[in-house]
């Protein structure tokens, strides 16, 4: 897809990878640029180019009055999520799990269909969920989020497969831990925020469907491919030494 002269709608735009897309996008071309968010319109500091939409992905009534606002997107990239960092047994009840169920999976499978009629009649388009790893491996500490991902993932595919008729390309974004606050206390080597919307519109031009960053994304990838339960073993043993 060439953006250059197209309007682009990013959801979770106020901070981390959402202001890399927005400036990223500008910096490529776009004609305009939708930063959607919670209490976007306040967060201010919007370049020229750029027009603050508040929006809760969860609430499904304004994913529909988003997509009537905004009929001229050509791209759609679904960043907004949460990671509530919770347990599936030893949380002290489903309001997290809840939670990042409706956020990143409802929410960004609501902005999809509020907005495919929108990608097809501006002749198909791009749809670009950012996801995570974890979408495909399981951190018990992190349990309700990865489950939440991993819907996402089959969600993703569904949605590829649905919408290829009406020429609207998809692409999952993958990435390991990125240096924003929703990786929390994790110290190890991060992504950063600018690599994550640079490599994933990189992608998009050459018309890839999946994009991973780091290498223990493609360590994580071929042990899926080598030893899947040996895998799941080691991220269960990790919590146990993490607690």
């Amino acid at each position: 897809m060439d953006i250059k002269g197209k309007t682009a709608l990013v959801t979770g735009a106020a901070g981390g990878i959402g202001r890399e897309f927005v400036r990223e996008l500008l910096a490529r071309g776009a004609s305009k640029v939708i930063a959607a968010g919670m209490n976007a319109v306040k967060a201010g500091n919007w370049p020229a180019g750029v027009t603050p939409m508040d929006l809760d992905i969860s609430n499904e009534a304004a994913t529909i009055a988003a997509a009537r606002a905004a009929g001229d997107v050509a791209l759609l990239i679904n960043n907004a999520g949460v990671n509530l960092r919770s347990q599936l047994i030893g949380a002290p009840s489903l309001d997290a799990a809840r939670r990042e169920m409706d956020v990143n999976y409802f929410g960004t499978l609501a902005m999809c269909r509020a907005f495919a009629p929108v990608l097809a009649k501006n002749g198909g388009g791009a749809i670009i969920n950012v996801m995570s790893i974890t979408a495909k491996v399981t951190l018990p500490n992190l349990g309700t989020y990865c489950a939440s991902k991993a819907a996402l993932l089959r969600a993703t595919e569904g949605i590829r497969a649905e919408l290829a008729e009406q020429g609207t390309h998809v692409l999952g974004v993958m990435p390991w831990a990125v240096d924003t606050p929703m990786s929390g206390p994790f110290q190890g080597v991060k992504t950063s925020p600018a690599e994550v919307a640079a490599g994933t519109l990189d992608a998009l031009a050459r018309g890839e469907e999946d994009v991973y960053f780091h290498e223990f994304s493609e360590t994580i990838n071929r042990r899926l491919r080598e030893d899947p339960k040996g895998l799941e073993h080691d991220m269960g043993n990790t919590f146990k030494k993490a607690k």
